[in-house]
């Protein structure tokens, strides 16, 4: 087997980190879990599809946590529109949490004036 000079790479390496490079990653919204055992407490991601459930995340939109009594949900509603228009997918789950919390209405203070 001839092996390339000193510095060099095989050809179908460099394939293979051009096509790392140029991927066009899939951005999800999604949970990644935190807390102690069998205490959840999850944090809203937005995250490459491909990465692990708690990888490196790109940006923390929001928290829930399913042990309070209602569940509590913190959502950052604009960063999530500004990310959704940039083509990031909800997971099932988060998709039913953003319904279930919708933009909440601003409340009038010129009509109050």
């Amino acid at each position: 087997m001839k092996l390339p000079p000193a510095g060099k790479t095989p050809k179908s390496r460099n394939r293979a980190l051009e096509a790392e490079r140029n991927r066009i990653a899939v951005v999800m919204i999604r949970l990644a879990r935190f807390g102690a055992r069998k205490q959840p407490y999850y944090r809203i991601v937005v995250i490459e599809k491909d990465r692990a459930r708690n990888g490196r995340s790109i940006e923390v939109v929001g928290t829930y946590n399913p042990r309070t009594n209602p569940m509590s949900v913190e959502l950052k509603h604009e960063r999530i529109a500004y990310w959704r228009g940039n083509g990031a997918q909800f997971s099932p789950i988060v998709e039913k949490l953003v319904k279930l919390h919708p933009v909440p209405a601003p409340v009038a203070e010129a009509a109050a004036a």
